[in-house]
């Protein structure tokens, strides 16, 4: 209880409330988490934007909520995220953000208008080794699978510790449709984090009688990045906030007393090789990123393969977490090396596939029964890369024109020789991998007809699932650390308490968790209660009915 209590309730040396008109707030790193706090910053904490400075050491914003390119070179997506009703704070910022085209309409009620019109209903989700779709009306559980899930939904994680999925079932639920169903939404790995598991199966409770049509998932109109990164980036921009790009922040600079209160003093940056020493006053803030799923990914092409990442190659959200932590010790600023060094179990790789012609597209809605938008992720299970697809609402992308589709997949276990192609996802071309897409839907005989109509982008991602690695509870920082004074932690991995990474909502809960603390507003709104599905009793019993079905 004292962890959890401390986590919520960090120690703050700063007076509470803050003046808004005297302090300014420095956010390092462009994703979801610092757009987020920018946001509400202005919203709720009424410090003025010109006051607010988004430090990003690219040249875009949006972090891992990505998505470019145009229709002559091929798009590129890196991942894909599902949204869901259990998104409060997502969708409380989104409801005070208006839509492009629409200032009078937020992108909250664009999103439920859009998944109104487009709702999903899976008809293939899981695919075998004969290309024909598997029946998920069940679950595929036995009795043994069933306990095993019993007792890690009562285990704590104190007793949990660092084990990881593999050491709380037996090999049989590893052959389930649950299994297959569940981790590739969500990218788990057998050696993943049992933790972080548990932590899915109590969050995402209400999806468990769904799992096998995806029937709950909200969509955007686009891609993520027009369709939520933009619209945020638009009118924090209209309002005022300043961005700084293609600087890397090196290092921040903190005093520490007597009493352990710990204060930010200085930003150290680098632009255009040049180093600049920003001076915080310590009425100011500063809240940092710390780590990023996309570093170091690499881009291949239709005939090159990305490149392999080996050794840790970081960006300035890992560099940074890392010097800190040097600095101030795991309980200010966790354990980064736990995260960054273990590139086997948290690396997988996508492909974003755009077609010229509509061959492959009307093969694909044929076989699978579902026209574009009105889907969900495809796996074939018997696949050795454990490969999937989903083919999203067309166009997928703001500047997609009229007759090119696009859409994106990914694999789990691409180390492994393809069913087709005799080598690892990661060593094949994209027409390779797209080779191997086709003969898992049975449609090798279509492919030399396909193939000079598409291009497949392949991306390797090295740490895109190393927040759900195995880990201590002090691996992960307190988004407001203890004794810190102006000073927080923002995305996937801070600890929070009950809530899952690998969402977007973490990185907008921690955003407001920050801002609320810091800011110590006299009637603080506080973030949005976790959602807890298993309060309700009409899902715990369809979950149940479904696991006995």
């Amino acid at each position: 209880m004292t962890l959890v209590h401390d986590i919520l309730h960090p120690f703050r040396a700063a007076p509470a409330p803050r003046d808004p008109s005297q302090t300014t707030v420095y956010l390092i790193g462009g994703g979801i988490g610092s757009l987020s706090a920018a946001s509400l910053l202005i919203r709720d904490a009424h410090v003025p934007p010109a006051n607010i400075q988004i430090i990003e050491e690219g040249k875009l914003l949006g972090g891992a909520m990505d998505g470019a390119g145009e229709a002559s070179t091929g798009y590129v997506t890196r991942g894909g995220r599902m949204l869901n009703c259990s998104y409060v704070c997502l969708y409380d910022l989104l409801k005070s953000i208006p839509t492009l085209e629409d200032k009078e309409k937020s992108v909250y009620q664009e999103i439920m208008e859009f998944t109104k019109a487009h709702p999903s209903s899976a008809k293939a989700r899981l695919v075998d080794v004969h290309c024909d779709k598997v029946d998920v009306t069940h679950m595929g559980f036995n009795s043994k699978d069933r306990a095993e899930l019993l007792k890690l939904w009562l285990a704590s994680e104190e007793d949990l510790g660092t084990k990881k999925i593999t050491d709380v079932f037996t090999e049989h639920f590893f052959t389930t449709n649950f299994w297959f169903m569940w981790v590739t939404t969500f990218a788990f790995q057998p050696w993943h984090s049992a933790v972080e598991f548990k932590r899915y199966l109590h969050r995402f409770i209400h999806e468990f009688p769904r799992i096998n049509t995806l029937e709950g998932v909200d969509r955007t109109a686009f891609n993520q990045f027009d369709s939520v990164i933009l619209p945020i980036q638009t009118w924090l921009k209209d309002q005022g906030v300043q961005f700084v790009t293609e600087t890397k922040v090196v290092d921040v600079d903190f005093n520490v007393d007597a009493n352990k209160h710990t204060t930010a003093s200085k930003i150290h940056t680098i632009h255009n090789g040049s180093p600049t020493v920003i001076s915080v006053k310590p009425e100011d803030l500063v809240f940092v990123t710390n780590g990023s799923m996309t570093s170091a990914s690499s881009i291949g092409s239709l005939s090159t393969p990305p490149a392999t990442i080996t050794d840790p190659k970081v960006d300035g959200a890992w560099s940074l977490w890392s010097s800190i932590a040097f600095k101030l010790g795991p309980e200010f600023a966790g354990t980064p090396s736990n995260f960054v060094n273990r590139i086997d179990e948290s690396k997988w790789e996508s492909f974003t596939v755009t077609m010229h012609d509509s061959k492959l597209l009307d093969l694909i809605v044929e076989w699978s029964g579902n026209i574009p938008g009105s889907g969900a992720l495809v796996t074939f299970k018997d696949s050795n890369w454990l490969m999937s697809y989903v083919l999203p609402h067309q166009p997928h992308f703001r500047n997609q024109p009229e007759g090119v589709s696009v859409f994106w997949g990914y694999a789990l276990s691409g180390d492994k020789p393809g069913n087709l192609i005799q080598k690892p996802m990661s060593q094949c071309t994209g027409q390779e991998i797209l080779q191997e897409l086709m003969h898992h839907l049975g449609m090798s005989k279509h492919f030399e007809e396909v193939l000079p109509h598409v291009n497949v982008i392949p991306v390797m991602l090295p740490y895109i699932t190393s927040q759900f690695l195995t880990r201590e509870v002090k691996d992960r920082p307190r988004v407001v650390p203890k004794g810190s004074t102006n000073f927080a932690w923002l995305g996937q991995w801070t600890e929070i308490p009950d809530d899952v990474v690998f969402t977007v909502e973490y990185s907008v809960r921690s955003a407001m968790i920050a801002v609320y603390e810091l800011m110590g507003l006299p009637h603080s709104p506080h973030p949005p209660a976790i959602y807890k599905g298993e309060h309700h009793l009409d899902i715990l019993v369809r979950a149940l009915k479904m696991s006995f079905t």
